[in-house]
């Protein structure tokens, strides 16, 4: 027997006869309505939850799921658990490391030796036999208090009788262009205007306390535009030189210029690397600098500056694929099923290509890259197969569909790397010096700032000292000579 209500709820209003019935018609039909503006608002409210938990996600992105860097975590990942049995392990070298001391001086290098000596036993005073062992060395480096040599220059006046003027002896070129400070000093300031993100007023103090000179914050800045004025002929050599690689890597980073928004991007080369400042970051300085006629391959990641550059001018590219798994690892922690599912396949796949890459010493040449293929074509074709209906999914499916091969340009061509980490590398150093100098504040400071940067990534890179070169370049200038160049083998 059916439920009453469920009669009355099957009759109309015009069937109904007794009061009861009408009655209880009015509250089942109340009753029907409730239940489905509560089904309308679960709907609803299950919609809203199912964004918020992909806006949720995408808040709580951190530098191990998308391109941030990892200063940018707000809540850092708790560290593993200690390996060490007793718990937290003990600081300095571990067990089973190799110890690494630095090596003694040379014999050359030690200007005086100092023999001691004992006359009697230090506990007993007795006698003392000299044995034949060597003896305990303790080799002390010490600084030498810093002497400012003051040469003072004088030009003879002169009297002509028939120009009516006064003529001065020229002074040295050396003289002239230095001024108050001389080139060792001159390169000493710039180093530590650049290597040491020191402030003016930071290297004022030092010059004043430790050389017992004092110079304005004014004259510094002069000293500064010297040597920016000096590497102009080293920097425009190299950035010459970046059209004809046949690798290169590029990345770009914020930049602040008396608080406008700029940008400096980094050029990563095999033996050197070039900076640039510009107000723009997009694919016009890639054209600026790299022109159209650039025929070697750029690394870089999937930002839309290197997209259009790709387009334009028809170049090979190698997206970082580094930046790809982090975003197949924000896929992995969003909260539909199908879509994790999807970037937890496509990461499962690029692990067994990074595990033919670290054993690529047991294949041969030939062996190695047809894994690596077979390897690129399985994952290009695992991320059309079963793709999810989400915009996310889809976003990455689309990706590889249309640029799946640049992810994998290195498989051929011998010295690519398949990140973009050289150019991070790189980069690095200007975002410290960014975090502590807080930019730029003219054109001139951004000319400083990409030349001596330009200097000091690839004096690293080339394994050679930036403070000797530059004393090089400041002394070559002075005296009116041709600056040498960054490169250890110029063309």
């Amino acid at each position: 027997m059916k439920p009453p209500t469920h009669n009355i709820l099957c009759l109309k209003e015009s069937d109904l006869r007794t009061d009861l019935e009408r009655q209880l018609w009015v509250v089942v039909q109340w009753q029907a309505e409730q239940i489905r503006m509560q089904g309308e608002r679960i709907a609803a409210l299950e919609k809203e939850n199912a964004e918020l938990r992909i806006l949720l996600a995408k808040a709580l992105k951190n530098s191990s799921t998308s391109s941030k860097p990892p200063s940018s975590d707000i809540v850092k990942p708790p560290k593993p658990p200690a390996s060490t049995p007793g718990g937290k392990r003990k600081r300095g070298g571990q067990p089973g490391h190799l110890k690494h001391s630095r090596l003694p001086f040379d014999a050359a290098s030690v200007t005086a030796t100092h023999t001691h000596t004992l006359k009697a036993c230090p506990d007993c005073m007795g006698k003392l036999k000299l044995l034949k062992r060597g003896a305990r060395i303790v080799q002390q480096a010490e600084v030498i208090p810093a002497q400012i040599e003051v040469e003072e220059h004088r030009g003879l006046a002169y009297w002509c009788a028939h120009c009516q003027k006064i003529h001065y002896a020229p002074l040295p070129p050396a003289v002239e262009q230095g001024g108050l400070i001389g080139p060792v000093l001159t390169a000493q300031i710039a180093y530590m205007k650049s290597a040491l993100h020191a402030s003016f007023s930071s290297i004022r103090k030092y010059v004043r306390d430790v050389m017992g000179l004092t110079v304005s914050r004014g004259q510094l800045s002069k000293i500064v535009q010297k040597v920016s004025a000096a590497l102009e002929g080293p920097y425009g050599e190299l950035m010459t030189l970046l059209r004809g690689e046949d690798i290169l890597n590029v990345d770009e980073t914020g930049h602040k210029n008396n608080a406008a928004r700029f940008w400096t991007w980094c050029f990563r080369a095999q033996s050197y690397t070039v900076f640039k400042v510009s107000p723009s970051r997009g694919s016009g300085v890639l054209l600026e600098v790299l022109g159209r006629e650039f025929e070697g391959v750029l690394g870089c990641d999937f930002f839309s500056a290197y997209l259009k550059y790709m387009r334009i001018c028809d170049i090979r590219v190698q997206f970082c694929l580094a930046h790809f798994i982090r975003d197949l690892k924000f896929l992995a922690t969003l909260p539909d099923a199908a879509t994790a599912a999807y970037g937890e396949r496509l990461l499962q796949e690029l692990r067994l290509l990074f595990f033919v890459i670290h054993r690529h010493e047991e294949l041969s040449p030939k062996a190695f890259t047809r894994a690596l293929c077979a390897v690129r074509d399985h994952i290009l074709s695992e991320a059309q197969r079963d793709v999810p209906e989400t915009r996310d999914a889809q976003r990455i499916a689309k990706r590889l569909r249309k640029h799946g091969a640049a992810y994998f340009e290195f498989i051929t061509t011998p010295g690519m790397e398949p990140t973009n980490n050289l150019a991070e590398q790189a980069i690095r150093f200007v975002t410290i010096d960014r975090h502590i100098t807080q930019g730029t504040r003219s054109d001139k400071g951004c000319e400083w700032s990409e030349r001596i940067w330009t200097v000091m990534a690839t004096c690293t890179l080339q394994g050679r000292s930036a403070f000797d070169y530059l004393v090089e370049v400041v002394q070559a200038y002075f005296k009116g000579l041709s600056v040498p160049s960054l490169l250890l083998n110029p063309p």
